[in-house]
């Protein structure tokens, strides 16, 4: 049985590359994640985790991550990705995660409004929300990563 994360922080990055792959490797790395093994997870925060600015993670850790991210090579094209946690008073939380061609602004709104939206499918109060977004204007192969990083 796997552990239950205690703590999760935001990260955000951007990057340009000769590839998609590339630009998206270096756009992890802009972020601060790039040297972690990142296991994508879905949209619940477990119960009393908590937020925090940072905390380090051992390169190469497997490390649950929720994350949105985009590639383009089509030069002039705004691409954004936006992560966002929803914390409730005394329960579980939600991610969202957004990535496409926007700016840095309109992802934050979408990804806060889905949020919003996923807590009241789940008929929760919402205690306290954190975004974190960006933005990139391609150059010629571009890649954009949000992601909600967590841990034990």
């Amino acid at each position: 049985m796997l552990p239950t994360p205690k703590k999760v922080k935001l990260a955000a990055g951007s990057a340009e590359g000769d590839a998609r792959l590339t630009a998206f490797d270096k756009a992890l790395l802009d972020a601060g994640i790039g040297n972690l093994n990142l296991i994508k997870v879905s949209s619940i925060l477990p119960p009393e985790c908590e937020y925090e600015d940072d905390f380090p993670v051992p390169p190469g850790a497997l490390t649950p991550t929720a994350y949105g991210s985009l590639m383009s090579d089509q030069p002039g094209l705004e691409i954004a990705a936006a992560i966002g946690i929803g914390f409730s008073h005394d329960d579980y939380g939600v991610i969202m995660e957004f990535a496409g061609h926007c700016s840095r602004e309109e992802a934050e709104r979408r990804v806060s409004d889905m949020v919003r939206e996923a807590f009241v499918a789940r008929d929760k109060a919402l205690k306290d929300l954190k975004v974190k977004a960006v933005s990139r204007v391609v150059d010629k192969t571009a890649s954009v990563v949000a992601a909600a990083v967590l841990w034990y």
